[in-house]
């Protein structure tokens, strides 16, 4: 039997549409703008003029459309709290349970669908520049950024301090062919963009573990396996953000036809082939970084076993002396070479004669 959460008391109201936002328990209004990145309309394929809030954006695109033109929406929100987020979902009718995740965030990478707008979640990466393996504490950074996608809007919601569309925003109005294909061209040209990046960073993780499996199998090199470990970590932490991702983008092709079109979803097909590309190559990564432990703990019980034997060759070596000062260190009156004038450097010749040879020896046989 699957448990239900009580949903926040902000979001247990039915999807409307409004113009204005809820105060919070206050009583004192938490402005929309505050989180809002950039509010544009966009009407065949070209974004018009002048700053808009979000309800009077889509009052403008309900003029054009009346007028027989084609317009949507495109709003960019980070990091909204409860009140800001359903604001705007009072204005675009956004579904209650995915507002949720919108605002709490921690989601893996899905594709839902509520009546006719489409939630689509996925995970953002950033490499973290480090000087070596040996002082880095963080490789991969994780963001996420949720789009709502409806027939003449698209809200993105932004986690994270990286992952900006700004730069997507501008190839995209420098490309008004693509933008007149509907609110879903942002959904291609974001999901492309991120994908994208999974593909820069594995590139320069595998730069990474060249140098780590060049360290490991380098005999002059201290192997850490705690570096190897970090990576693995990383590594899983990319392949959960990246591998979800393909099913679902598949979905757009076969499940949601009726709402999305024909050009977008052969858009989408080549971002699916570029997804299922960086999947693979994180997964080979990570039987990689796989044999790259193993081959690390074969190479550290080897270098116990060498110092082993440098300790117990030290130690027989150091026995021999040992020994003799121990014979001649007990007080018995009759003992050799007691009463001799050379009696004792001829002890100390036999002790530096017979660890030579010892030390010889074990440097001969490898073992110093």
């Amino acid at each position: 039997m699957p448990s239900f959460r009580p949903l926040p008391p902000s979001m247990t109201k039915p999807p409307g549409r409004r113009t204005a936002h809820d105060p919070d328990a206050s009583g004192i209004h938490v402005p929309v703008s505050q989180a809002m990145v950039d509010c544009a309309v966009y009407c065949d394929g070209a974004r018009l003029p002048g700053k808009y809030a979000h309800a009077a954006a889509l009052d403008k695109v309900h003029e054009i459309e009346a007028q027989g033109s084609s317009a949507f929406v495109w709003i960019g929100l980070h990091e909204p709290d409860d009140h800001q987020m359903q604001a705007v979902a009072d204005v675009f009718g956004l579904h209650v349970l995915a507002v949720e995740d919108a605002v709490h965030a921690h989601q893996r990478p899905k594709l839902e669908r509520y009546g006719d707008t489409l939630f689509l979640v996925l995970k953002t990466v950033k490499y973290v520049e480090h000087e070596s393996m040996a002082n880095a504490r963080e490789i991969v950074e994780t963001g996420e950024i949720m789009i709502f996608v409806g027939p003449d809007f698209v809200v993105t919601v932004r986690h994270g301090e990286h992952g900006g569309l700004a730069g997507v925003r501008k190839r995209l109005e420098e490309s008004p062919s693509h933008l007149r294909l509907g609110p879903y061209s942002v959904m291609h040209a974001i999901a492309d963009s991120i994908v994208d990046s999974y593909l820069d960073v594995t590139e320069l993780i595998e730069t990474d573990i060249d140098a780590m499996e060049e360290d490991i199998f380098s005999p002059l090199q201290q192997t850490k396996i705690e570096t190897i470990y970090l990576l693995k970590r990383e590594i899983v932490e990319l392949r959960r953000a990246v591998s979800p991702l393909a099913t679902d983008l598949q979905r757009i092709g076969t499940d949601h036809a009726d709402i999305v079109n024909v050009e977008i979803r052969q858009y989408m097909g080549d971002v699916l082939d570029h997804t299922i590309k960086a999947a693979d190559r994180i997964a080979s990564y990570d039987d990689m970084l796989t044999s790259l432990v193993q081959a690390a703990l074969g190479k550290v019980a080897m270098q116990q076993n060498v110092d082993m034997r440098k300790i117990s060759a030290w130690v027989a070596i150091a026995a021999v002396p040992t020994a003799i000062a121990g014979i001649y260190g007990m007080n018995f009156e009759h003992m050799p070479e007691l009463g001799a004038t050379w009696g004792y450097p001829l002890v100390l010749l036999v002790m530096l004669t017979v660890c030579t040879l010892l030390y010889r020896t074990f440097r001969r046989n490898h073992w110093l």
